[in-house]
């Protein structure tokens, strides 16, 4: 850390024992939870990217499934606003299906529905609902799969995350700017004889608040820096974990270096809110005292 002269001696304070692991905490959270809603928010951009204007439609197992198909087949390929109809094959429902009922589940005497991939034009607008009734009055039984209105529930979802995320760090940086508060409102009462000297021998406001914030900087720092370790360290445990459960269904909890850059900037402007709060602190008490 970097070291100056200081005419108070600061670094005796009990202040130094609490403060940093105050902010750490604090910035811990804030970390998990900028975190989360990156996570949640790639995921969603991910299966937004390969969900967006696609339908499936879902047949029902048994004697006539082929029959209608073909006969689906036939009726989306000359629905506007269509451009692919794809037919999946048995192994690839199985394919789908085996995160939910795992490796194996899908074998045996378990029916199986057929599968029909439906690709959009963006540039032609469908009616969903329309080709839903066309579709179930040729195969009765047989029902068209939106994605978009799952994705439009997902994507609202992830939003309360982020604000919740966002109230999180919110309220850690109030939490940080009260800690900071109190323990330069304790600092200034304890160190009030050295002050008043130094008030004395001609020293201004200022001077005697840049011995403050350069102590709130230093501690932030530290604090914020043990914080942002013990957060990678539990992303990284968390990550761990769900690559060993094999599970497709939860996201992946990837980061991009920009993301990581984001998350190690905030010791930093921990740092700096520690630093500023004490200055305004420091200068409003002494403005006060006679």
């Amino acid at each position: 850390m970097i070291r100056r002269h200081s005419d108070l001696p600061l670094e005796y304070d009990s202040s130094n024992r609490f403060l940093p692991w105050m902010i750490a905490f604090m910035v811990y959270l804030a970390v998990l939870a900028l975190a989360a809603a990156m996570v949640f928010g790639s995921a969603v951009s991910r299966w937004g990217a390969g969900l967006s204007g696609t339908l499936t439609i879902q047949v029902e197992y048994g004697p006539g499934a082929e029959a209608g198909i073909k006969k689906l087949v036939t009726l989306l390929e000359a629905t506007e606003g269509v451009e692919t109809v794809r037919v999946m094959t048995a192994d690839e429902t199985r394919a789908l299906l085996e995160p939910w009922l795992g490796v194996g589940g899908t074998t045996g005497d378990l029916p199986i529905p057929r599968l029909i991939d439906v690709r959009l034009d963006d540039a032609v607008p469908v009616d969903v609902a329309a080709l839903d009734r066309a579709v179930k009055a040729a195969v009765p039984g047989a029902t068209v799969e939106d994605h978009r209105r799952w994705l439009a529930d997902l994507i609202a979802l992830v939003g309360s995350v982020e604000w919740l995320s966002a109230g999180i760090v919110l309220l850690t940086a109030i939490s940080a700017m009260l800690t900071v508060v109190f323990a330069a409102r304790t600092g200034l009462a304890v160190h009030h004889p050295v002050i008043e000297l130094l008030h004395l021998v001609g020293a201004r406001d200022r001077y005697v608040a840049r011995q403050f914030q350069h102590h709130a900087l230093m501690l932030g720092l530290r604090g914020g820096l043990i914080g942002l370790l013990l957060a990678a360290i539990t992303l990284l445990g968390f990550a761990q974990f769900l690559q060993s459960l094999d599970n497709p269904v939860l996201p992946a909890l990837t980061l991009s270096t920009v993301q990581w850059a984001i998350l190690a900037a905030l010791p930093f402007a921990a740092a700096i809110i520690a630093m500023y709060t004490a200055r305004v602190t420091v200068l409003r008490a002494l403005a006060k005292m006679p």
